[in-house]
């Protein structure tokens, strides 16, 4: 696994989001910075938990300029229930053969009750305005995610 760090170009990417729609990267650089964040699976106890509280975040963060983007290698129908379930009001993207995961270095090992198996890591990126990584938000427990990118997004404010 080969994380990409601060100061890294971010890799552009088009993936499918929760309504079957594409979304790409290239359409916000330059507008908006963006919070692509990785997560395991939708509707497990710790993806809900951060799913929900940048939910609860997204008005501090639109006043940041600052768009979410929630990625996991879960089918656009399960993106859709889970948007449902939790009223979640930012983007949801599939990455189901896990290729922008990889790009982003994200994939990789994983060992849970002793098990072995490749996965998502859950880390976050923050993509500047210029396409590049601002921040990596590898530090942080699931509930206090959004927490720990207001903190920086708000020490950071131009």
């Amino acid at each position: 696994m080969n994380t990409l760090k601060a100061g890294d170009t971010a890799p552009l990417f088009s993936l499918l989001d929760e309504n079957n729609q594409s979304v790409s990267l290239a359409d916000y650089i330059g507008k908006k910075q963006v919070l692509v964040y990785f997560y395991p699976k939708a509707m497990t106890p710790g993806c809900t938990v951060q799913a929900q509280n940048l939910r609860d975040s997204k008005a501090e963060l639109e006043k940041l300029n600052t768009v979410v983007f929630g990625i996991s290698p879960d089918e656009t129908k399960r993106l859709t229930k889970f948007c449902q379930r939790d009223e979640l009001n930012f983007t949801l993207l599939s990455d189901v053969d896990h290729k922008v995961a990889d790009d982003f270095g994200v994939w990789g090992l994983k060992k849970f009750m002793g098990r072995e198996y490749d996965g998502i890591h859950r880390l976050s990126f923050l993509i500047g305005l210029d396409g590049k990584i601002s921040h990596v938000f590898n530090k942080f427990k699931t509930k206090d995610h959004h927490q720990v990118v207001l903190d920086f997004l708000n020490a950071n404010a131009e």
